[in-house]
Order: C-alpha cells, then structure tokens, then sequence
C-alpha cells in the first residue's frame, strides 16, 4: 500500500470543535444531543480522515470511544426504580454536553476578539490625505466553508461514488508533487470559473484524492479559490477567486 501522504492539518481544533459544528450543522439542541445521530456523523468524519491518511490526533479517537460509549448507556434499559424520580436520574450526556457549552463559550469570546480587532484595525487617527495612484487590492472574502464541511462533502462524494482500492494491485511509487497539481485544479476551476466538488476528483487513487483535497486547501489560504454551499447538505461548489 502507498503510504506516501502522511498529513497533519493545523486547521483541526479538536473534538469539541468538531461536535460543535456537528451541532450547529444538524440544528441540533445542545442541551439535547440526539447520541445515536451525532455519534454516527462524527464517526463519519473520522472515516473520512483515516481515507485521507490524515494524521488524526489520539484526543480524536478518544472522544470516538466516549461517545460510542455514552450510546451503549443510552441503549441500556432504566432501572425501575419506584422511589427514585427519573429527574434525578444520572443523565450519561451530562459531563459531555457541560464540556460543549463551556467550549462554546470560549469560542464565542474568542470570536469577538476577533472582530474587535479586525474593527481596530480600520480605525485611523491621521488627518485625512489625498492619496494619488494608489492601487488597492482587491480583498478576498471567504465565505463560511470550515475544514469539518469540506471533509463532510468528501465523505458524501467517497459513499456515493464507493470509491474502494482494487482486491489486487502492483504495488508501485506513486508521488505527485502538490505544486503540480495545485496548477492543474487552478487552471481547471479559471476556464470554468466555478466547478462542483467532486468534478476535481477524477481519479480513483488514493494518492490523488489526498493530493487534490490539500491543493483545494492550498489555493484557499492564498485566496486563489474559495467555496460556497447555499445550504446544509447542498452541493459544494469551488469558485475561482484570483486576479484576472
């Protein structure tokens, strides 16, 4: 087996991060968390990491095995229990949905940090000045696509195309440089202007779908392309975004 791609992307907050988004995704009520649900689309994700050979953090798995065992409590039967009040029965979400609310709430403030200084940023105390032939760039404004959508749209595009390594193959050295293949998906996207996600993954072999997500990933972060989706579930679109 190729094992040439070995990757590990900072975007990856952690566990929690990724719950969250779940939960926001799914609009699903944090005080509420449907477990057999949000385990099921969590182990997705880690699916879709371990195709991509994506170096996942052990905090991952172990929040893997705590969910699928808060699902096993879940499916247990109640105690019957005449004089104990089900008000007062342990609830096994209880530590894990505290976790979450606390974590949201260190997101949120660090978010508005955020915003505060992208506001202080613009606040100039110079006297105003006639500025001539000054060019200004244009700026690129990505949209709300976070790393967790776009590994969900992989994930969609690996179960519906079932894309599976053949029963027998030779094994030979398979590298394709991302710089090469950044080029490639960039070229493709600018006499299209906008492709859909998966029509940047035509073939089949492990090395390329690794190759080709991270190029996607590359030419976002310099503003080449960025994605858009309308809605939860719809189709992701990559949309060329550089100077003409």
């Amino acid at each position: 087996m190729n094992q040439a791609y070995q990757v590990k992307l900072d975007t990856f907050e952690g566990p929690l991060d990724l719950l969250l988004h779940l939960i926001n995704h799914y609009e699903i009520d944090i005080y509420d968390i449907p477990v057999a649900q949000i385990t099921e689309q969590y182990m997705n994700y880690i699916h879709a990491m371990q195709h991509l050979e994506l170096n996942i953090a052990s905090e991952y798995l172990v929040m893997a095995a705590t969910l699928l065992a808060i699902k096993s409590q879940m499916l247990l039967p109640k105690p019957e229990l005449e004089e104990v009040d089900e008000e007062y029965m342990e609830d096994p979400r209880e530590e894990l949905m505290q976790r979450l609310i606390e974590y949201r709430k260190f997101k949120e403030a660090a978010e508005s940090f955020k915003e505060r200084e992208l506001e202080a940023h613009q606040t100039f105390t110079r006297p105003p000045v006639v500025f001539e032939n000054l060019n200004i760039e244009k700026t690129i404004v990505q949209g709300d696509i976070s790393i967790y959508d776009m590994l969900g749209a992989l994930g969609k595009m690996l179960e519906r195309k079932k894309w599976k390594e053949p029963i027998e193959t030779r094994i030979q050295k398979t590298e394709i440089p991302i710089e090469q293949r950044m080029v490639e998906v960039l070229e493709f996207i600018k006499t299209r202007h906008e492709v859909t996600f998966d029509e940047l993954f035509t073939n089949r072999s492990k090395p390329h779908i690794v190759v080709t997500f991270m190029s996607i990933l590359e030419l976002m972060k310099i503003n080449q392309v960025t994605c858009k989706q309308t809605r939860h579930f719809d189709t992701l679109y990559v949309i060329y975004s550089g100077d003409e």
